[in-house]
């Protein structure tokens, strides 16, 4: 089985959610499904097949993260260095807009665009490793052809 790139914050926060999961939420439901089943009719009962589908789903997510972190290599991106590489942030000016922008490279079970938190499989994250600082970097989009100058590489 292929072992999962991650970061030591990314592991961490699974971790968090996965012991919230478990000593929080888990027990919750329980008792909602508990109480659920006190109302008698099980066949007419919204709140007790509402709170069995939260259970599934619940279970899922533990499963699920608990696959996750066992198959996670931990990698520190405080000591590397050079080109891009999984782990570094990269400070990045789209060439059309000269917007500024800022993406760190991690695995997927982590990546969050909205937090600036890149897929390493996504296309930019591909076109961008193995680049250094001062390199153009042509990527595919949606909205078509992006081009981006690489400013500065950082490993936090």
């Amino acid at each position: 089985m292929d072992k999962l790139p991650i970061t030591r914050g990314g592991f961490q926060a699974l971790e968090q959610e996965l012991a919230r999961l478990k000593s929080t939420e888990r027990p919750a439901i329980i008792r909602a499904i508990a109480e659920a089943r006190e109302h008698g009719d099980l066949s007419e009962n919204a709140e007790y097949h509402a709170a069995r589908e939260k259970q599934g789903f619940i279970e899922g997510r533990i499963k699920e993260l608990e696959s996750i972190l066992s198959r996670s290599e931990v990698i520190d991106p405080a000591k590397l260095s050079g080109s891009v590489k999984f782990g570094a942030t990269v400070d990045l000016i789209d060439e059309d807009t000269e917007e500024e922008r800022s993406y760190q490279i991690v695995g997927e079970a982590e990546a969050d665009i909205e937090r600036g938190r890149l897929n390493m499989r996504s296309p930019l994250a591909r076109a961008l490793i193995g680049k250094d600082e001062g390199d153009s970097v042509e990527v595919s989009t949606p909205g078509g052809q992006r081009s981006y100058e690489i400013v500065a590489i950082r490993y936090e």
